[in-house]
């Protein structure tokens, strides 16, 4: 059998894919992250599926645990939240899989910052305002290129998305704001597309106070940038020639 790595979108069960949840629904062994997928995703797996919490869990571990029912053959379903493309820790369990000549498929998700996006009602480019995202984290224990701060990253002006990093929110804000004016909006949400879905609403200047008072600490997509606030209007449809 394989191993298949489901995105599991940003909670919402609805929000999974058609193929991911077929995949869920035929598993023999499902492998989740019991303090980032929602519960209600796990109500399409078959009664008698072995439903794994890798919560605590290391990477031997997981590996293991891969093997085991490969070799049994059992098809495993390890389903991550969001998207699988980024911040998913994915490429090394991908290359332990290939080392181990064990066959293995990859399913995109939705991701956190489309479900804030569609809960934000705001389109997170808009012309005149905004053509480009940039998504990205704050340092964690392996670090990245110093190109890639925040302070630098802040000056492109572009619509920011700050993953896992609303429990460092003075730093993020002190960083931004090297490149983005205090006035600038903000966005922070909470367990986007979760029945607990919270928005915080503010600006450089305040969000940090708000997301305090707020007890929010975790689990949380951060969107910076004008498009929060303002909106261009395309041509596309404007029926101009081009």
């Amino acid at each position: 059998m394989k191993v298949v790595f489901v995105g599991a979108g940003p909670g919402d069960p609805e929000l999974l894919t058609m193929k991911g949840k077929r995949e869920i629904e035929s598993a023999d062994v499902i492998i989740y992250a019991g303090s980032l997928i929602c519960k209600d995703v796990l109500k399409y797996a078959k009664k008698e599926a072995i439903l794994i919490d890798s919560h605590g869990k290391n990477r031997a571990e997981i590996f293991a645990i891969y093997e085991k029912f490969v070799n049994e053959g059992k098809k495993v379903v390890r389903l991550h939240s969001g998207d699988v493309s980024f911040y998913s820790a994915i490429q090394e369990q991908m290359d332990f899989l290939t080392s181990k000549n064990i066959p293995f498929e990859v399913i995109p998700g939705v991701s956190s910052f489309s479900a804030a996006s569609a809960s934000l009602k705001r389109e997170l480019t808009s012309p005149g305002i905004s053509q480009t995202l940039i998504i990205t984290k704050p340092f964690g224990k392996t670090g990245k290129p110093e190109k890639e701060n925040m302070k630098e990253l802040s000056k492109h002006g572009a619509t920011l998305i700050v993953f896992l990093g609303v429990h460092l929110i003075d730093d993020v804000v002190s960083e931004l704001r090297v490149g983005y004016p205090p006035r600038t909006p903000v966005a922070v949400v909470h367990k986007a597309s979760w029945r607990e879905e919270k928005i915080i609403r503010g600006t450089l200047r305040d969000i940090t106070e708000k997301v305090k008072n707020a007890g929010i600490k975790s689990q949380s997509v951060i969107i910076i940038g004008d498009v929060l606030e303002k909106s261009g209007v395309s041509k596309l449809y404007g029926g101009d020639e081009l």
